[in-house]
């Protein structure tokens, strides 16, 4: 599959997930996020394209509804998600939870 180059600087946050896909629900957990998407680490069985729904929690302890699509996977380590249309207000909550990491 053929990968454009990432528009947002990801930075390596630990945050839990809670996801559905076509194989069912799951839970996982980020190794690195940025405003585009994220890389879950997680067993499950994806495909390139697959539409999964999800939810991180935030370091304050907030879950946030996501959706994205799977941009690459490794199976049996976890796959990249490239988020689609996200709000305002979840945008400004991963702003915020990004820029404390880096001041870290």
């Amino acid at each position: 599959m053929f990968e454009t180059p990432r528009q947002n600087e990801r930075v390596q946050l630990p945050l839990e997930v809670r996801w559905h896909g076509l194989s069912g629900k799951h839970s996982a957990r980020t190794s690195d996020i940025s405003l585009g998407g994220c890389y879950i680490e997680s067993m499950a069985q994806v495909t390139d394209g697959e539409r999964i729904l999800f939810e991180i929690q935030l370091p304050s302890g907030r879950w946030i509804p996501l959706s994205g699509y799977v941009a690459h996977h490794h199976q049996g380590l976890g796959f990249g998600i490239r988020f689609s249309l996200l709000s305002d207000m979840v945008t400004k909550m991963l702003e915020e939870a990004i820029e404390a990491m880096r001041l870290r």
